[in-house]
């Protein structure tokens, strides 16, 4: 018996540990309509997917942002699309965040 337990515990101390997804509402206080958001780690190369899909934020709206697995990583580079084609790009550490306001 002592042998059974002692093989679950391994079992389960040997399963990996799942990120975390991190999740914030993203606020439009821009002037800007937004149709694309992009994210990635600091020291990535390339950018994710959209991660707005379909959605539009336009001034003064807000969106809930979802980041599959991100709590682990916390900075980000942000790339934002807008509707009338201008874009923006900045770093933030998103760990810890209840809203990101976007700003003109």
């Amino acid at each position: 018996m002592r042998y059974m337990f002692v093989a679950a515990l391994a079992a389960l101390s040997a399963t990996p540990v799942l990120a975390e997804d991190l999740v914030f509402t993203l606020e439009n206080a821009s002037s800007h309509t937004l149709n694309e958001m992009y994210v990635s780690p600091t020291e990535a190369d390339e950018w994710g997917d959209n991660i707005l899909g379909d959605q539009i934020v336009a001034p003064g709206e807000t969106a809930t942002v979802t980041i599959t697995g991100g709590s682990e990583i916390c900075e980000f580079d942000l790339r934002f699309a807008t509707a009338e084609g201008g874009e923006l790009e900045q770093t933030q550490d998103l760990c810890g965040i209840e809203t990101y306001t976007l700003n003109d």
